[in-house]
């Protein structure tokens, strides 16, 4: 049950999925630069516990800090791999 002070993110079923598919895919670059768009989205949000520690968790088993994977995904979206995702859909920037 969601504490008083905790609130339900309108994207959490969608990055649900998204971050089980992290957790069983794996590090990639596409799954870096998901991941840091991720953590940009949960930080500070008062609620979605459970997505917040699993994206914790995924930095901790990539073996990565924070700033790490940011520096990352920002060369990554430099070289434009996240332009459109790996089926040609536009991405979900919200």
């Amino acid at each position: 049950m969601l504490q008083p002070q905790e609130r339900r993110h309108p994207q959490e079923k969608r990055d649900r999925e998204i971050v089980d598919r992290l957790l069983n895919e794996g590090k990639s670059d596409y799954n870096l630069a998901e991941l840091a768009r991720l953590r940009v989205r949960y930080q500070g949000f008062p609620g979605a516990r459970a997505i917040q520690n699993d994206l914790k968790n995924l930095l901790i088993q990539w073996g990565l800090t924070e700033e790490e994977l940011f520096a990352r995904a920002r060369q990554l979206h430099k070289n434009g791999l996240y332009r459109r995702d790996r089926h040609g859909n536009a991405e979900d920037w919200n």
